[in-house]
């Protein structure tokens, strides 16, 4: 071994750049936050905040993108977390795993430098809520409808950081996205492919469907979406793709309307309270009561102005529904809906932080014994990462994919790009990043949702 390489750190050379470089190159890179809505990541390491955490819980069972990922890309995790302590001048920097993660921990163990620090979570869901993250591994609690940044904190995901990663090192654009593909499916597995594939196309990778009649949820099982369609494109936030029979009770709650939700609300709620005690958020101080907005629903001459505007504070965990409820209700949903009107009239909360529940640590949910109650032990299976080189021989690009506004096209049909090339951009100022082609090929449309290129 060489000179070099023995006073070589163990994570590698870091590159030398400043804070305002690293934010530049991650916005000219298009990278968001992977694990959730997809805000962009750029803005985000704009704060000046005390501690940098990714969150890399992955509490949703049969997801295993970020656990599989930090065992293989260890080196990369740990120099994205120094790169976003520098872009926002945080003095520790906080990996949140949970202790069944033991090749992950293993990895990153001993690239560890002094100011960051594994903190090792049990598994329970949600502990990938950001909030409940927050406060499993620092004690802060971020207030109700608050940011992060309120209590000195900045979190990323694992995929995040990971592009953070290269977009300073490398400077090359997000055209990729690492996701798990499981469930009723031949051959359970996660893999990296190109934004724009078909779903299609992604469960394709995995053998197909082993259910006559099978239904898609893109994410998790707690908190993913029924998909319509499996033409649907993957994206820079996809989360998973999971398949159930539609038989199954995930999918037929998923397929209620929201008529026949506040029907069984008002026809059945026995205000046992059950949602609330178990409510992740109510549990550390919020106010966030959702037995009291089911009987606002059922009895709104009784809801007074701040319970309804609780609702905005809701993380859609999903709990209330799939776990707490003995009668088949959905308080996550009604406050779905609640949101919708509250946020459509511009509505505000401005609640106070009480005292966390001294149950709050033994109230969440074992995933072991979520996994039994949602009735997923046939499907609750490994899904090993795998090389795969797939080029598809066309991919469609949604102009939004991140909150903020969508990206404005740059390109004309018929141009030849290339791989990493900007085919669309937001302007000086607005809340957005640029999108570039994942693949080589030929621009085939250009409209106000989507650019679409075929392989050349």
């Amino acid at each position: 071994m060489s000179e070099a390489a023995l006073l070589s750190p163990p994570w590698g050379e870091l590159t030398p750049v400043t804070a305002e470089t690293i934010r530049q190159r991650v916005r000219e890179a298009g990278v968001v936050g992977a694990g959730g809505a997809g805000f962009p990541t750029h803005v985000k390491l704009q704060a000046q905040v005390e501690i940098f955490l990714v969150n890399a819980a992955e509490c949703e069972p049969m997801l295993k993108v970020d656990q599989q990922l930090m065992a293989q890309q260890a080196a990369r995790l740990v120099r994205g977390v120094l790169y976003g302590m520098t872009a926002t001048g945080a003095t520790e920097g906080i990996i949140a795993l949970k202790e069944k993660y033991r090749a992950a921990i293993a990895a990153l163990t001993p690239l560890l430098p002094a100011q960051i620090r594994l903190h090792i979570l049990p598994d329970v869901y949600p502990a990938g809520d950001e909030v409940i993250t927050i406060w499993m591994a620092t004690g802060r609690r971020v207030p109700p409808a608050a940011l992060p940044v309120t209590v000195g904190v900045v979190v990323n995901n694992v995929q995040t950081v990971l592009n953070i990663a290269r977009a300073v090192e490398q400077q090359y654009p997000v055209t990729r996205r690492t996701l798990t593909v499981n469930g009723a499916v031949r051959h359970p597995v996660t893999v990296t492919v190109p934004l724009g594939i078909s779903l299609r196309e992604v469960l394709e990778l995995a053998g197909g469907a082993t259910s006559d009649h099978p239904a898609f949820i893109n994410g998790g099982p707690m908190m993913g979406g029924l998909l319509p369609s499996l033409d649907s494109p993957v994206t820079k936030t996809t989360g998973g793709l999971l398949v159930l029979p539609k038989s199954h009770s995930l999918i037929q709650r998923r397929l209620q309307d929201d008529r026949t939700v506040l029907s069984i609300a008002r026809t059945v709620c026995e205000q046992c309270k059950l949602c609330t005690d178990l409510c992740p958020r109510h549990l550390i101080g919020h106010e966030l009561s959702p037995h009291l907005l089911v009987r606002a629903v059922n009895y709104q001459n009784v809801a007074t102005p701040q319970t309804l505007l609780s609702a905005l504070t809701c993380s859609e965990c999903n709990v209330c529904e799939s776990v707490a409820c003995p009668t088949g209700i959905s308080p996550m949903r009604i406050n779905r809906l609640l949101k919708a009107e509250l946020r459509a009239s511009g509505a505000r909360y401005n609640g106070p932080l009480r005292e966390a529940d001294e149950m709050a640590r033994y109230r969440l949910i074992p995933v072991k014994r979520l996994v039994t109650k949602l009735g997923l032990h046939d499907w609750y299976q490994d899904a090993p990462l795998e090389e795969c080189d797939i080029t598809p021989s066309q991919v469609v690009l949604p102009l939004r994919q991140h909150i903020g506004v969508p990206a404005i096209p740059c390109v004309k049909e018929g141009e030849i790009v290339t791989r990493g090339q900007r085919i669309a951009d937001v302007p000086e100022g607005a809340l957005g990043v640029p999108l570039h082609a994942s693949i080589d090929g030929i621009i085939a449309s250009v409209t106000d949702k989507a650019i679409t290129v075929v392989r050349g």
